[in-house]
């Protein structure tokens, strides 16, 4: 719907959301202080989502959405033009005129979108233990892997790297001292009770976590080729904002995993993003539903991330809107940041229920016209009650209004139109074959296997003769050869510097050498040299 179609279609500022005695405008220059979408199942929670998707989309924002039922694909097809539909957009004044937007489907599990990857080293402890839902102890022996990974230039990138990494770490059971003769791993075991005690109980407990966790499916999420969130962050031939879906029917089977993917993604972005003030629209806006899960049990520390992340990632120009059944759903420190919401009907069947509604309607703006506690049990499917940023970004009064018809079909695909969609897919190809190159794992095998370099030499070094040398030189020059942690600003520009130039630069050093060498064992010595001297800074 454009400008032209009606006085209430969308602007160049403002997207239309719906009307009542009021008409409902979410501002973009304001959309990046977040949102809620809240009600009871089955009163048009998807519905509103699509509308603002379709409003971001048309505006040129790229849109990240998880779809749990399925229904939020069929904003990749024309919509149709049913009576209610026609009926409801004229009596708001509006022309129907069916559309469709740009659509890329991603899949944890790579079977109904493209697969979505993350490198275990990218999770890190914190999410990791909130995944595995251990207790302070164990977390703190996570710390400690980690830790030593760091030290050791071990590189984590998938389950069997955490594993073959918690092993080792494991103290010898016999009384005698370590002997790196006699046990190869006997250096990364003394580093790791350097930082505290670590013992084989407890590294088991987390062993035995990771079970549960790849029964659920987090093998195919951890792996490369890694998810680069950049992809999320683009716009079509036309100018429009293209939309990420993330399918999550059966992903939603493993709410941990769910969540906790979902608040990587966010911490990623806010990580990678640079400062951006105040933009006249956002960069990309971000739909989290059933977000109580997100919230559920959450440790302190879990806690004050989230709010950290919800609080500052609005400078970076990303919006964040909560989708789930009631608002109490949300802590209050987050919920006050939320500052555009569309609030469907609630039921109140229990005291609990009302109690629930009592608080709904205390989040809003009051409006003397409206009694907001008995409207929002009053409400029809399709109807809510809205108040969004306005002016000097203050919330308006909460209006009574009917959601507009979204332009896009509203139900979901066909498996043959979702086949379609992925085929012409911008990114199809880069991440659909998962890659198993030389990590930890590989590392402690060889090391085992006494294939491995001498234990004292140092990751990436000037040991192990001429491709050592290279690498220590390559390391030096982009600062990969020292211990990893949270990266400078020159250091990121460095790694973004060597993402685009790995392949032209150390390709060119690795593809000589390997002709010299030749054969199967030239292109193993170029591989194993890009990953000595370079996976420290872009594996992190």
């Amino acid at each position: 719907m454009t400008a032209q179609d009606s006085k209430l279609g969308d602007t160049d500022d403002k997207i239309f959301v719906g009307k009542g005695d009021e008409q409902a405008w979410l501002t973009l220059a304001l959309a990046n202080r977040h949102g809620l979408v809240t009600g009871a199942t089955g009163t048009g929670k998807t519905v509103s989502l699509q509308v603002m998707a379709e409003g971001f989309a048309r505006a040129g924002v790229p849109v990240f959405a998880a779809d749990i039922k399925g229904d939020l694909s069929g904003i990749s097809e024309v919509g149709v033009p049913a009576d209610f539909i026609v009926k409801r957009a004229t009596a708001m004044g509006l022309t129907f005129q069916p559309d469709q937007f740009s659509t890329v489907f991603w899949d944890v599990f790579g079977e109904q979108g493209h697969p979505v990857r993350a490198t275990v080293t990218e999770m890190g402890p914190l999410l990791l233990a909130r995944m595995l839902d251990l207790n302070d102890v164990q977390e703190g022996v996570l710390n400690v892997a980690f830790r030593v990974a760091d030290d050791n230039g071990l590189v984590l990138i998938d389950m069997k790297d955490l594993r073959a990494l918690l092993d080792a770490i494991v103290p010898d059971s016999s009384k005698k001292a370590p002997d790196v003769a006699a046990d190869p791993l006997a250096d990364i075991r003394k580093a790791a009770q350097g930082f505290g005690n670590v013992t084989k109980a407890t590294v088991g407990t987390i062993q035995r976590q990771l079970l549960v966790l790849e029964n659920q499916g987090a093998t195919k999420f951890f792996g490369e080729p890694a998810l680069t969130l950049k992809d999320f962050m683009k716009t079509d031939r036309d100018g429009r904002g293209m939309v990420n879906i993330l399918v999550a029917d059966k992903l939603l089977q493993s709410p941990r995993l769910y969540a906790t993917f979902l608040l990587w993604m966010l911490s990623e972005l806010f990580e990678e993003l640079p400062e951006a003030g105040d933009l006249p629209k956002p960069k990309l806006v971000f739909f989290f539903d059933e977000a109580h899960l997100l919230f559920n049990d959450a440790p302190k520390a879990l806690m004050d991330k989230i709010e950290q992340v919800v609080r500052l990632i609005r400078s970076k120009g990303v919006g964040v809107y909560f989708v789930t059944q009631n608002p109490i759903d949300v802590p209050d420190r987050v919920l006050g940041q939320l500052g555009n919401r569309v609030q469907h009907a609630l039921r109140a069947f229990t005291p609990r229920d009302q109690k629930a509604v009592a608080a709904a309607a205390q989040t809003f703006r009051p409006n003397p016209k409206l009694d907001t506690a008995k409207v929002i049990m009053e409400l029809g499917k399709g109807e809510a009650l809205v108040s969004f940023l306005e002016g000097n970004g203050t919330p308006a009064m909460v209006e009574r209004v009917m959601i507009r018809p979204p332009s896009a079909r509203i139900g979901a695909i066909t498996p043959e139109e979702r086949k379609a969609i992925m085929d012409a897919s911008p990114v199809k190809g880069k991440y659909d074959t998962a890659v198993d190159e030389e990590s930890a794992y590989e590392m402690i095998q060889k090391r085992i296997a006494g294939t491995a370099a001498t234990a004292d030499a140092p990751a990436g070094g000037s040991g192990g003769g001429i491709l050592g040398q290279i690498g220590s030189i390559v390391g030096t020059i982009f600062g990969t050869n020292v211990k990893r942690g949270r990266l400078s600003a020159g250091q990121v520009i460095a790694r973004d510097v060597t993402r685009s130039v790995t392949n032209q630069v150390i390709g060119g050093m690795a593809a000589n050498l390997g002709k010299s060498v030749g054969g199967q064992l030239g292109g193993s010595i170029g591989r194993t040299l890009v990953r000595g001297a370079l996976g420290g800074l872009l594996r992190r």
